[in-house]
């Protein structure tokens, strides 16, 4: 307080910005789980390249970008945000897996769109492509219902796909190895989702 006259009057207090140290996560350690395959770093700086591609490309057209669940709703949500104007977005849930880790070769839709996309372009963004199969099913069902284009984001993309086919998919984040892998919404029945990176998953 400072004296004035015959009254004591606050003075300001003076605050000095507080600066925050970012934290740093150590990988967790369990038993189904092995090496960090992608990091945390390392997936925001792909999903910021990602997006700025999708915003270069799509300036002027207004894109729905379609998620494909349950997988695809971390990426999903950065990615989004990675995107510098206002997105539409909607989900798609499909499975090829069931509970098994290895997929059955016949697709199921178990939640479809919600939005009309007739005449839109649409950009399916999933997770990681394993076979193929469940992408390519997607594609051309949204083509059929009259989609101006479709096309297809994906975070993670498996060697043996990369080594065979990747002239459909537009936009792609990182090749991984054939492992089965969790974290960052890849899952082994249903765990494993919120790993903040991507594990090798042991079993």
């Amino acid at each position: 307080m400072a004296r004035v006259g015959s009254f004591l009057v606050n003075q300001p207090v003076q605050h000095q910005p507080v600066q925050h140290q970012p934290v740093q996560h150590q990988p967790l350690q369990h038993p189904e789980l092995g090496a960090v395959l992608v990091s945390a770093a390392q997936l925001a700086e792909t999903v910021d390249q990602l997006g700025h591609r999708i915003a270069t490309d799509y300036a002027d057209k207004n894109p729905l970008l379609v998620g494909v669940l349950r997988g695809a709703f971390v990426f999903m949500a950065d990615l989004a945000r990675a995107i510098p104007w206002s997105v539409e977005v909607d989900f798609m849930a499909v499975s090829s897996y069931g509970a098994a880790t290895e997929s059955s070769g016949v697709v199921r839709i178990i939640k479809d769109l919600d939005t009309p996309i007739t005449g839109r372009h649409v950009i399916l963004v999933d997770e990681i492509i394993d076979s193929g199969l469940t992408m390519n099913y997607v594609r051309k069902l949204l083509s059929d219902r009259g989609a101006a284009s479709v096309e297809v984001c994906a975070l993670l993309i498996r060697e043996t796909i990369a080594q065979v086919d990747t002239d459909t998919l537009k936009y792609i984040g990182r090749t991984i190895p054939n492992d089965w892998v969790v974290g960052y919404g890849l899952d082994t029945n249903q765990k494993w989702r919120n790993l903040p990176d991507v594990r090798i998953w042991q079993g």
